[in-house]
């Protein structure tokens, strides 16, 4: 039975992905780096320590990374994120799991404003058991930092207890280096053949999907 979900939320309890990369393109151009907005996209699911690293020069990334990071964080609440919406199914998934007796965590990359706005949002504040940010964490995805935290919130479980669920390659690979075994969303815009490739175990559409199709989880997602 597996005890514990470990939920990645941007991509995968919102609609956020198109509008975090836009910000990221936003905030380079304001630095006089013109990236286009599909190398963008790709890097989405890291925080900006590591994405940041992935897109610019080397000598710019040590000049200016806190800078950039900050210029972007306050871009993003300010132009973006109440635009964010949430996707269909999310409190009915988590209404499910709580009734199978598992516990829920979430598990972001952003930090704790945009990850108490989404709480907010999606109106799911009484059925999760804990959430963890970048804020808590020295390293964002796909390092594993942020569901060691997580996982930590549900302790005496462990990694073969629970399941991440996420919508990009990068939450598989945090997963897998703490041998924690991934649910994906097609959610986020990446393909099938990505996310198997990252060690995805089974995928779902998104929440209303994964929700539909509950039984499997257990079937399929569970062993």
């Amino acid at each position: 039975m597996i005890g514990a979900f470990l939920f990645d939320v941007d991509g995968t309890l919102v609609d956020s992905n198109d509008l975090h990369a836009a910000a990221w393109r936003d905030a380079f151009l304001h630095f006089g780096v013109d990236i286009p907005i599909e190398r963008v996209r790709g890097q989405i699911g890291k925080g900006g320590d590591n994405l940041i690293p992935a897109l610019l020069p080397p000598e710019l990334v040590a000049r200016r990374q806190k800078e950039i990071e900050a210029y972007r964080s306050g871009l993003f609440q300010r132009d973006y994120l109440p635009r964010v919406r949430p996707f269909a199914g999310v409190r009915p998934l988590f209404e499910r799991i709580a009734a199978a007796g598992a516990r829920i965590v979430l598990a972001t990359s952003a930090k704790k404003p945009e990850l108490d706005h989404h709480i907010e949002l999606l109106g799911v504040a009484d059925l999760i058991a804990a959430a963890t940010s970048k804020d808590d964490v020295a390293h964002s995805k796909p390092d594993p930092d942020i569901f060691a935290a997580a996982l930590a919130k549900v302790a005496p479980l462990g990694a073969p207890d629970a399941r991440v669920v996420g919508d990009t390659p990068y939450d598989a690979e945090a997963a897998g280096k703490l041998g924690i075994a991934a649910i994906g969303f097609r959610s986020g815009g990446f393909s099938d053949e990505q996310l198997r490739a990252a060690g995805v175990r089974c995928l779902f559409d998104g929440p209303e999907d994964m929700c539909r199709r509950y039984d499997e989880v257990e079937e399929v997602c569970g062993a």
